[in-house]
């Protein structure tokens, strides 16, 4: 049986993108499946995904959630969905471009070959960053810094969110018990992986900003990461994590 390979793509207003981002997918012919979890997106973007559904009943699948709860919240409904449906490969990746399609094929190959996770990375060969301006990019390089002073966590780029699962890591992580529900919840999620000695790979990405729709980034999420992460330590240290 050929592997099943699932890939997540959390949306609130991505109408401009979801189509092109789908289609960019499928037309890989590597046998994806598409999970897009919708947080109610009143511009309609859960609509667009009912109407290519009709075209690829098989392919694409999509829950709509009535909620606005973060991108941790639509990622663990997201990795719960999975592993009922019984995927091997879970991928995480981002409905506006920031990472490309192509490089699925990459990681996928990077976890068949030995790898529990593998984590598309900006940051593992220099900084591999298009068309962000240079705060953002400052800041995400050195919150990734800052988690390996305060975690010890070997990966250049904790905050990515171009990743792919095999089954049993996500099986292993009491997703229940995840608790950021911003960036900070890619941290956690290789923190929890890390703690329980999978193996974790950087793939070398170039990201690419978004040219269309408006980013999420606010000063609470990155509130929730910078204190999260430290929290998230002491947990581990005395063996609730």
């Amino acid at each position: 049986m050929p592997d099943k390979k699932l890939v997540i793509i959390p949306t609130y207003n991505e109408k401009e993108n979801i189509k092109d981002i789908i289609y960019a997918v499928l037309n890989l012919n590597e046998g994806f499946n598409i999970l897009v979890v919708d947080d109610s997106s009143p511009d309609g973007t859960g609509k667009i995904v009912k109407d290519m559904k009709v075209q690829y009943p098989e392919q694409i699948f999509l829950e709509e959630r009535t909620n606005k709860e973060g991108l941790g919240r639509a990622y663990i409904h997201g990795f719960t969905w999975a592993i009922n449906h019984k995927y091997d490969y879970i991928f995480e990746m981002d409905a506006d471009f920031s990472h490309n399609p192509n490089d699925l094929i990459r990681l996928y190959e990077a976890c068949k070959n030995g790898a529990d996770m593998a984590i598309g990375s900006r940051y593992s060969q220099g900084v591999n960053v298009v068309n962000w301006p240079m705060n953002r990019v400052l800041l995400s390089f050195f919150a990734s810094k800052y988690v390996q002073l305060i975690t010890g966590l070997p990966i250049h780029d904790s905050t990515a969110g171009f990743v792919c699962f095999t089954r049993k890591v996500l099986e292993n992580i009491p997703l229940n018990q995840v608790k950021l529900v911003g960036y900070g919840f890619q941290i956690e999620m290789k923190f929890r992986a890390f703690c329980k000695k999978f193996k974790i790979v950087e793939i070398p990405i170039i990201f690419t900003d978004r040219t269309k729709g408006h980013s999420k980034m606010n000063g609470a999420i990155i509130s929730e990461a910078v204190f999260g992460v430290i929290k998230m330590k002491i947990m581990s240290l005395i063996g609730k994590l």
